[in-house]
């Protein structure tokens, strides 16, 4: 079974050290083409036209936060199956499963080693897209 291939990401996350760290990470150390947007709505703004493979949500986010993106990016017919992981320090069980519930293939937990991320990235691309 070969595994489409993960080019490019959408980074959704409002903090802008860890926006830059994230963008940095996952295009130098994993070669990804990454899309950074600073809040939920610019997300919206700019999805249709990025296109991506992946969108890589932070959950808490002032305005829209994360769960609530998500549902707006899925009532958008170009990103209504696009796979979503969550980014978040809230990495108990219950919240995991509340977020898979929501949607997200996933959960990266915060905070994140840059030097892993990418990796940690495909290894849930490849676990949970055909």
């Amino acid at each position: 079974m070969t595994t489409r291939p993960l080019k490019k990401i959408l980074l959704v996350e409002d903090e802008p050290d860890i926006r830059t760290v994230a963008k940095l990470a996952l295009e130098s150390v994993g070669g990804f083409s990454v899309e950074a947007c600073a809040s939920g709505q610019e997300a919206l703004a700019r999805a249709e036209t990025v296109a991506p493979d992946l969108v890589m949500l932070d959950v808490m986010m002032p305005g829209m936060d994360g769960p609530a993106t998500l549902g707006a990016l899925r009532a958008l017919p170009s990103l209504g199956a696009t796979p979503v992981l969550f980014m978040t320090a809230k990495v108990q069980p219950q919240e995991i499963a509340h977020y898979r519930s929501l949607g997200a293939i996933d959960v990266v937990a915060k905070p994140f080693d840059p030097m892993t991320l990418a990796q940690t990235v495909k290894g849930i691309w490849e676990k949970q897209i055909p």
